[in-house]
């Protein structure tokens, strides 16, 4: 009886912690593209990949939301070569962020004048801290895109930093060139994400130790046994 009863105890703990990486992860996605589309509608510049987004749906005609799956996807397959494998977060980067951008632009019009533009770019900056925690902190992998500049690093033996800004100079630069835009906004999220995710992830990680642990009794309780 005891025996059952821990037993019943540990799987409630497990069940509730993956639930609770579940909701994080994604709530996080969501409010990911919601905080997109809100710098798309404030005028005043995109983040890096944005700036890539909204120049190729410039260029083609469809949506940014379904340019920035598309690019997900893209940069996906680009894992396989680079060996990295993917997560249910991966997965559910490429299509969430998407769908929940479209989403957002259908129901929030543009804004002018820097009286509007300006709270909405700062809004759109710190719910995308949020999301990022959020969903960073909820460890189902990382998104395409992180992924890439991780397997890169691995790869090539450079530094993350080095990595990142190569790539990212890169997307900035043909983003601009077909259409995409940069400005203030670009540069006050290259400045203020590092903090804001820093802050997010320590508010909303989840202990380790809670993770797929199974509780074991005899007739004595014992520590919990990690399966990771």
């Amino acid at each position: 009886m005891r025996r059952s009863t821990f037993t019943t105890q540990g799987d409630a703990i497990v069940s509730g912690h993956l639930t609770r990486r579940l909701l994080q992860l994604y709530v996080g996605l969501a409010l990911y593209g919601v905080s997109s589309a809100l710098l798309v509608r404030a005028g005043l510049g995109l983040e890096p990949w944005g700036v890539l987004h909204q120049g190729l749906s410039e260029l083609t005609g469809i949506s940014i939301g379904v340019v920035s799956i598309i690019v997900g996807a893209a940069v996906l397959l680009l894992w396989i070569p680079i060996r990295q494998r993917p997560g249910l977060g991966t997965v559910s980067n490429v299509f969430v962020i998407g769908i929940a951008m479209d989403a957002t632009l259908a129901v929030v019009p543009a804004v002018h004048g820097l009286v509007a533009q300006v709270p909405l770019l700062l809004t759109g900056v710190v719910l995308n801290g949020v999301a990022t925690g959020l969903y960073i902190a909820a460890r189902f992998g990382p998104g395409p895109r992180d992924g890439l500049m991780t397997g890169l690093h691995r790869l090539t033996g450079r530094s993350i930093r080095l990595v990142r800004t190569a790539l990212e100079v890169a997307v900035v630069a043909t983003g601009f060139v077909l259409g995409g835009s940069v400005g203030v906004g670009t540069v006050v999220y290259a400045l203020a994400i590092g903090p804001l995710a820093q802050l997010f992830l320590r508010l909303f990680a989840i202990p380790q130790a809670s993770e797929g642990s199974t509780v074991v009794a005899g007739s004595t309780p014992r520590k919990a046994i990690l399966r990771r």
